[in-house]
């Protein structure tokens, strides 16, 4: 990047044909070498991921046991920092740093410097900072499966106008698309 270029905070999202996002074990039968591949590209390009509070404590749970199984993308996402925003965690771990003072301050702080910020899953804080127009991309993953029920991705009165910048589809029928802000 060059002198005065801002990061980027891109939001990557796996979700249902009717919006579920919440406990992708559904994605399992469609998730192939393809999404693998562009997963770890996602995961590479960024310097830190942001991760609201469940998010953090769901992979700090679970990927420092699977990185021997999962190579290079588990190493990177075990070693690279994590800033988080909670209210309720005192104790920093697993390369983690929270957010202090108002959430939209701090992470419009991390975004003016060059760091590219991923954000995985983490519902609430992509609402939050979607209504405070924070997010550069979206990268969202719609399976081809209804679930009927579970938490959507977007909550009741979060609006956003979005423009199509790229779609591919996966062989296991997976639609990939990327948004910016219109």
């Amino acid at each position: 990047m060059e002198a005065g270029d801002m990061g980027k905070i891109i939001a990557v999202e796996y979700v249902t044909l009717d919006g579920v996002f919440e406990e992708p074990s559904w994605s399992g039968p469609y998730f192939n070498d393809e999404l693998g591949a562009w997963q770890d590209a996602n995961l590479t390009e960024a310097d830190a991921l942001l991760l609201g509070r469940k998010t953090y404590e769901g992979f700090k749970a679970a990927w420092p046991g699977m990185e021997e199984a999962t190579g290079h993308f588990g190493k990177k996402m075990n070693a690279m920092p994590k800033h988080v925003a909670t209210t309720s965690l005192t104790e920093p771990e697993w390369n983690a740093a929270f957010l202090t003072g108002e959430v939209s301050d701090a992470v419009a702080a991390l975004r003016a410097g060059s760091e590219s910020l991923l954000i995985n899953g983490s519902a609430d804080l992509v609402n939050y900072l979607t209504r405070h127009n924070l997010i550069d991309e979206y990268r969202i993953m719609v399976f081809p499966v209804v679930v009927g029920e579970g938490r959507k991705l977007w909550h009741d009165g979060t609006k956003v106008a979005l423009s199509l910048t790229k779609t591919w589809t996966t062989k296991t029928g997976v639609e990939v698309s990327t948004y910016v802000p219109a």
